[in-house]
């Protein structure tokens, strides 16, 4: 039987995924825009390209990261249908690696499985049309389809551009960093091998299909804590973490297109931001990463 998988994306989820599914053996196919990097070029955009990669696979997994997040709305959709058709065309089972945007805010809890998206930005919208789109045809019976939903990355390193991630190498000199909205709210952090660990689950489990799942992820830590648990974690001295003026984010809007864009999230961080991973845990066995490991692997 063939234990083929396809990966269409290799950013840090994806080569997470490509990892996960390597240790217990499975052929992967790590695939990207540009082919670099031992991967295999393809057009995300063409059904016809991603049906011929995914002939014979057993999973097509949607680990894309558009280029320009101010253009998600005009990125994405050609991408989900493609990948729509092309699982449908192959037989493959489609698996999303997804973000926490649909739900909007949630007002004095935690978010959940099955909570309605309903958040009204358009980045929001435009992923939980690409949700509702691949499970109308799963229930129709023209593809298999799995969602797993994560919170901002760590564990990549200083390298990647998430939250944390982007201020590690000037809080390792010991300077002060500035993070987007408050310093000291909690928020759900996801190691980036974790999402990989769970995306490579539900693909196999056919119990899994047809629904979102939360990527198993540690306890919340504000902004703050998380920079300075990464700094503790390699024996180096905690740093002030401020919040980046408000009135700068005002400033810079009209001129910086990822700034502007950055106000529909913003609510991510001014408020508790924090999602429940424990059915994931409970139904497959995965818990998260220990925290001291993913900040370890975040300080680089």
């Amino acid at each position: 039987m063939s234990d083929r998988h396809v990966i269409i994306g290799a950013g840090p989820v994806g080569r997470a995924t490509a990892a996960a599914l390597q240790q217990r053996g499975a052929e992967v196919v790590l695939a990207s825009r540009s082919g670099r990097d031992g991967t295999t070029a393809v057009d995300a955009t063409s059904p016809d390209a991603l049906a011929r990669l995914a002939d014979g696979a057993v999973a097509l997994y949607n680990c894309v990261n558009p280029p320009a997040y101010d253009k998600w709305p005009e990125l994405w959709p050609p991408v989900a249908r493609a990948l729509l058709e092309s699982a449908e065309r192959s037989g493959a089972v489609l698996v999303t690696a997804a973000n926490l945007y649909p739900y909007g805010p949630v007002p004095g809890g935690e978010m959940r499985e099955g909570m309605p998206d309903s958040a009204p930005g358009p980045k929001a919208q435009v992923r939980a049309q690409m949700t509702a789109e691949a499970f109308a045809a799963h229930r129709a019976g023209r593809i298999r389809a799995v969602e797993v939903r994560g919170s901002d990355y760590m564990g990549a390193g200083p390298g990647d551009y998430a939250h944390v991630p982007r201020v590690v190498a000037k809080a390792l000199r010991g300077k002060t960093v500035s993070v987007l909205g408050s310093a000291h709210q909690p928020h759900t952090w996801t190691d980036v091998r974790d999402m990989g660990r769970a995306l490579a689950t539900v693909a196999g489990e056919e119990s899994a299909w047809g629904r979102v799942w939360h990527a198993p992820s540690n306890a919340p830590r504000s902004q703050a804590e998380a920079v300075n648990d990464v700094l503790a974690s390699v024996g180096a001295k905690p740093v002030t973490v401020k919040a980046m003026p408000q009135a700068l984010l005002t400033i810079a809007s009209p001129f910086v297109p990822v700034v502007r864009e950055l106000r529909e999230t913003l609510y991510q961080f001014t408020a508790p931001y924090v999602m429940d991973s424990s059915e994931i845990t409970a139904t497959f066995g995965l818990e998260p990463t220990s925290w001291d490991e993913v900040c370890r692997r975040t300080a680089g």
